[in-house]
């Protein structure tokens, strides 16, 4: 694990860079005086000098490296490959290809940003497909939700992969060594669910991998906090991360209005307001900002593309924590384990056909 480490920042990406990515960073940057932290900023030097000039921690710890193009949050994934070599983006993860950084962190187009690191990192060994991972609040803290919208439809060894990738993911961010792994379904019984779902709960189990493996969770168990790592397709795990938004915002409202409706809640709210401030802290989406691109031969973060600086610290932090880790060699041994496992069937298969493997 390195002890200096250095990120990568793609510093045009996101609908407000490149000021909150450089707000970020000096958050970051003004509790680090021992040099065991660097950025490189990739971006329009004429943009981004004024505000480093007006962020001196942030100046103090940065090489700043010129670039007049960026991926723009409009572009299809499609239009990216074809026009950015040389953007602020593929600088960003050409960076950590070339080994100079150890995470590149980006607010940027997410399709672009998925697509290019497949392109320039490719898949770690046994790897097949990059999943990303979201941090959850709960009553117990947080989790780790994956998939939550690379994958659209997985098969059962994905899905296992996804819960080796997602065990090493909050090992990594909490320092917990056994995280408890749950696989989302529509219920709790051995009978529940499709066939994908409960043939991923059988490899699991059969696999010997060593992992905290709970069995089925259903959605209401994601914000309880029912188990540390839940492991979803990505379609089910956006439909459910979205939701989970649109409830907190509504919620929200509900309670704004139900404070305004008269004086006596008006009271009430004054009486409770430190309460409210404390519920909106727990809840702030800021803190739980920055998703990472998990199965990579390097370590990408996403952060939200509308965040503000602090979010943006936050997503450095992701980076930071996962750069200090033993991420790539915790996955590398349970994913070769799991190739074994899925190897058996069709050695056993081509030699039933007697066909030499």
């Amino acid at each position: 694990m390195p002890k200096n480490v250095v990120i990568s920042i793609d510093a045009m990406g996101g609908d407000h860079a490149p000021a909150i990515v450089i707000a970020g960073v000096q958050l970051l940057a003004k509790n680090i005086t021992d040099g065991s932290l660097r950025f490189i900023l990739h971006g329009d030097a004429g943009l981004i000098e004024p505000l480093l000039a007006d962020n001196p921690d942030a100046a103090r710890l940065s090489e700043l490296r010129h670039t007049d193009t960026w991926v723009a949050m409009t572009d299809k994934p499609s239009q990216a490959i074809r026009r950015a070599r040389g953007s602020s983006m593929w600088n960003a993860i050409d960076a950590v290809k070339s080994g100079e950084a150890n995470a590149c962190v980006s607010a940027g187009n997410t399709g672009a940003l998925m697509v290019l690191s497949k392109v320039l990192l490719h898949m770690a060994p046994n790897a097949h497909r990059p999943v990303i991972a979201a941090s959850w609040p709960t009553l117990r803290g947080s989790s780790v939700v994956l998939d939550v919208g690379a994958n659209i439809e997985c098969a059962a060894s994905q899905l296992v992969e996804f819960a080796i990738m997602g065990e090493a993911f909050f090992t990594a961010l909490h320092d917990q060594p056994s995280p408890s792994i749950g696989l989302l379904n529509v219920g709790t019984e051995d009978l529940k669910g499709n066939d994908v779902v409960r043939q991923a709960d059988a490899l699991i189990r059969s696999a010997d991998m060593g992992l905290n493996y709970k069995g089925f969770i259903e959605g209401d168990g994601i914000s309880f906090g029912a188990v540390d790592v839940v492991v979803t397709d990505g379609f089910t795990g956006n439909v459910a991360l979205k939701t989970a938004e649109g409830t907190a915002k509504l919620t929200a409202e509900f309670l704004r209005q139900c404070m305004k409706k008269s004086p006596l809640t008006m009271l009430g709210a004054l009486l409770a307001k430190s309460g409210f401030r404390e519920l909106k802290s727990r809840l702030d989406p800021r803190k739980f900002n920055g998703g990472v691109f998990l199965g990579l031969g390097g370590v990408v973060v996403k952060s939200h593309g509308g965040t503000d600086g602090y979010g943006f610290s936050n997503a450095l932090k992701v980076a930071l924590n996962m750069s200090r880790s033993d991420y790539a060699a915790r996955i590398a041994g349970n994913l070769e384990k799991l190739a074994k496992v899925l190897e058996k069937p069709e050695k056993a298969q081509a030699k039933k056909e007697g066909v030499s493997v």
